[in-house]
This record gives C-alpha cells, structure tokens and sequence, in this order.
C-alpha cells in the first residue's frame, strides 16, 4: 500500500467538499474564537498562578471546546470521541489537526468537560451563541414553545428501599463506606411515567420560537419534575410575538395568570376532565395549535435521530446539565447552518 502524501490528503478533502461536508459549515457560521476568554478562565490557570512552566503545554481552549461539540453532535462517549478524531478526516479539520498531530485523549476530554460542568459555564456558552444569533439577524421571533423531552440515562439496580432512602435525600443503608459504589450510583436521576411506560433519567425543557426553530431557553431536571415548574425558567422577554405555545400539561390557573401578568397570549392546550370531555369546539382549536406546536418536536427529532441520540453517560446532575446543554448549544450551531441555507441575509 503507498503512503498517503499531501496531495492526496488535499484530494480527499476537496471529495468531502464536494459531499458538503456539514462540519465545514458548522465551522464557518460559528464565531469560535469569540468563546475563547470564557473558556481559558475556566480551564487556564492565571500565570501568576502557575507553579512551573515545565511540562507539556495545555490544549488550546477553542480546540478542546469544537471537541466537546463534536461530541455532542454525534453523541459520543468520550472514548467514542478520542477514536473518532483519530479515525475521520473531518473530524480532524474541525479541530485543525494533521495525520501527525497529537489528539485529545478521553481522560483529557472528561477533565475538561468536569471543568466547565462545575464551573457552571455551558448555560452562559449557551447565552453567548444565542446573543450572536440575535446580531446575525436571528431574533426570537413569532411566539414562544415550550415542551420538554426525558432525557435516559444507565439505569441504577436500587432496591425499594435504597431508592426510597435517596428520595429522601439520604444515603441508603450500607452505601457510606462503599465509595467506589456510591460513585457508580446516579442518586440525582428520578423514574417517571409517559404514555405508561417507566422512563428513568433528567428532562430537557426548551423555549423554542416559532419562526427560527431555535432553543432560546432551557431549563434540566430530574425527569419527576412537573413541566408546570419549570416554566419561569422558560418563558423569556424580546421575542417579538405574544403567542406562547404547550401541550395541556402546563395548562392551569396559576399559568393563565402567570402569562397575563406578562402580557403574553395563551395558545397553550386545553385539557378534558372527567364527566366534562372537550367540546367538538375545544378539538378544533386543539388542532390549530398543534399545528404551530409540532416544531418543538423537529428540535427533538433532530436531537434523538440526527444527533445520535440523547443518552446521558454522565453521573449526577452537574454533569447532566453540562452534557444536555451542550447538545441544546450544538443544534443551535447545526441550525443555524440550515438557517444560513435558506436565507443567506435574514431580515
């Protein structure tokens, strides 16, 4: 087999251009270099800091960040990740890498993601890509729709009573001086139930507008949690229309109330009661708003089936907020280049 040389290294790339090679235009549409001080103040210790300059030189920030996206793109473990860039030449030229180049172990990976998961960082990472889309001309536009998604992770094997002790925010019996099982053990995640079946994990609550199909806000939490509860955290000022969208279960007084007072119109479903079924009325409506609601869902559909999935890996809700909001802040940036696609100068 001949070794590969540098013109045919150009000529593959110049083949994955011609396939359109969607992290080509990922790379162009996002303003990387703009996240770099919030990242170097995570994980670069200030030089007065610093012990020694001996030793191997830290990753530059940028390229551990594309990383972390990467990863959230294709929903990759951090083994995954470490392999695939090794492996993929588009991969590779995201991240700026030749064949000869170094590449981010997994350990390397997980120490920096750990760093922005405590730091509490990716929500503002979140915000500042968001506040350039509204510069690029992509303001949150035509209402506001919230819906959630329950996000899985490994299921823990507790027994009635272990899983009734964390409940309680205690340790189940036998657990304190097993830490190597404690830390094996996701005692944040909670069991729920959808359409019948048992879902076991945290949940993704988004404010998608209307007119873009972008997360504008998130909100995670065990997967107990009412949606109902969450929606201070959702509903936002600046979108330019009135009208905020949900299904029946964030139907309630206090929520009619709640939009009133904010000057927002309720579109969000209305909900039978025993003895008292919809009116024939009340379905047609129902049927009107789900046609606006259905967007909510193309943002969970892309997450689960073109995103690889939303599996959660991680351990503990620090780290669950870290991973979900970094898949909500990767759609956005695979959004946008779709955006881009349709209209090249937005209004």
């Amino acid at each position: 087999m001949a070794q590969m040389g540098f013109f045919d290294l150009s000529d593959r790339y110049a083949n994955l251009d011609a396939k359109r090679d969607p992290l080509v235009e990922i790379d162009a549409v996002v303003p990387w270099e703009e996240f770099r001080s919030v990242l170097e103040g995570v994980w670069r210790k200030p030089d007065a800091e610093r012990k020694s300059r001996a030793g191997r030189r830290p990753w530059d920030a940028v390229l551990m960040f594309k990383t972390l996206v990467l990863s959230a793109l294709h929903n990759l473990s951090d083994d995954q990740i470490e392999y695939q860039v090794r492996d993929r030449l588009s991969f590779m030229r995201l991240l700026g890498l030749g064949l000869e180049d170094r590449v981010p172990d997994a350990k390397t990976v997980w120490l920096y993601r750990e760093g922005l998961a405590k730091a509490g960082l990716v929500e503002a990472l979140f915000g500042q890509f968001d506040g350039y889309l509204a510069r690029q001309g992509y303001i949150a536009r035509g209402g506001q729709i919230l819906d959630a998604s329950i996000v899985p992770v490994p299921r823990n094997h507790n027994t009635r009573d272990e899983y009734k002790a964390i409940k309680g925010g205690d340790v189940p019996e036998g657990w304190a001086d097993k830490p190597a099982k404690r830390s094996q053990k996701d005692t944040d995640a909670r069991w729920t139930k959808k359409h019948g079946k048992s879902h076991y994990g945290y949940k993704n609550r988004v404010n998608v507008d209307r007119k873009h199909k972008l997360v504008r806000r998130y909100h995670v939490s065990d997967a107990a949690l009412h949606d109902s509860q969450a929606v201070d955290h959702l509903l936002m000022k600046g979108n330019t229309g009135a009208g905020v969208w949900a299904d029946a279960a964030y139907r309630s007084e206090e929520m009619e109330a709640k939009l009133r007072d904010r000057n927002l119109k309720s579109r969000i479903h209305r909900k039978g009661k025993r003895g008292k079924p919809l009116t024939e009325q009340a379905k047609g409506s129902n049927r009107t708003k789900s046609s606006v609601r259905v967007r909510v869902e193309h943002v969970f559909g892309a997450q689960a089936n073109d995103m690889g999935g939303t599996l959660v890996r991680t351990i503990g809700m620090v780290r669950a907020k870290a991973k979900i909001g970094m898949k909500n802040l990767a759609y956005n940036m695979r959004r946008l280049v779709q955006l881009r696609r349709i209209n090249p100068c937005p209004a």
